[in-house]
C-alpha cells in the first residue's frame, strides 16, 4: 500500500521528453537572461519584474504592469510554454526531417531566426503587448539572440538526447 505510482514511459518517450525538456529549458533560460541584460541593464527600459510582465502584457495587455509578481510569474509560464512549444515543433519535425538532426547546427540557427521573426512580425502585433517604433538594433540583437540563444540550444538537445 506503501507503492507510489509511476508512469512508466517508454525509451523513446523518454529520450522524447528529455530532448524537448532540455532544449525548452536552456533556450527559455538563455532568452530570458538576454532579455533582462537588453531591458534593464542596457537599455535602462524595464526593471526585472517590468520584463517579465511585458510578457503577461500579450495576454492581459496595460493591466499586466500593475499585476505585480503575480503577472510577472505568468510572464515566465508564458516565456517557457512558448520555449516547450517550440521545443516540441523541432523534435516533431526532426522526426520527419532527418537533416534537422544531422546538421542541428545550422538548422538550429536558422529555426531561431525564424522563431524572432515570426513571433516578431506575426505574434506580437496581434498581442496586447505596447508597441513600439521599429528599432533595427534592437531587431538584429533579438534575431541573433533567439537564433544563437533559442533554435541553436533545441537543435543541438534533439540531436543529442532525440
Amino acid at each position: 500500500m506503501n507503492e507510489m505510482l509511476f508512469i512508466k514511459a517508454s525509451p523513446r518517450a523518454a529520450s522524447a521528453i528529455r530532448a524537448i525538456a532540455t532544449g525548452a529549458i536552456i533556450a527559455g533560460a538563455l532568452d530570458a537572461m538576454f532579455a533582462l541584460v537588453a531591458y534593464v541593464f542596457v537599455l535602462h527600459t524595464f526593471s526585472i519584474i517590468g520584463v517579465l510582465q511585458y510578457i503577461a502584457s500579450g495576454l492581459l495587455g496595460p493591466a499586466a504592469f500593475s499585476g505585480g509578481l503575480l503577472t510577472a510569474a505568468l510572464g515566465v509560464a508564458i516565456h517557457f510554454f512558448l520555449a516547450f512549444t517550440f521545443a516540441t515543433l523541432y523534435y516533431v519535425a526532426s522526426r520527419r526531417i532527418k537533416g534537422l538532426r544531422s546538421h542541428a547546427c545550422t538548422f538550429g540557427i536558422v529555426y531561431g531566426a525564424g522563431i524572432w521573426l515570426f513571433m516578431d512580425l506575426v505574434v506580437l502585433p496581434l498581442t496586447g503587448t505596447p508597441k513600439s517604433a521599429f528599432n533595427a538594433a534592437l531587431f538584429s540583437s533579438f534575431l541573433a539572440d533567439h537564433a544563437l540563444f533559442v533554435g541553436l540550444p533545441i537543435a543541438l538537445a534533439i540531436q543529442r538526447y532525440g
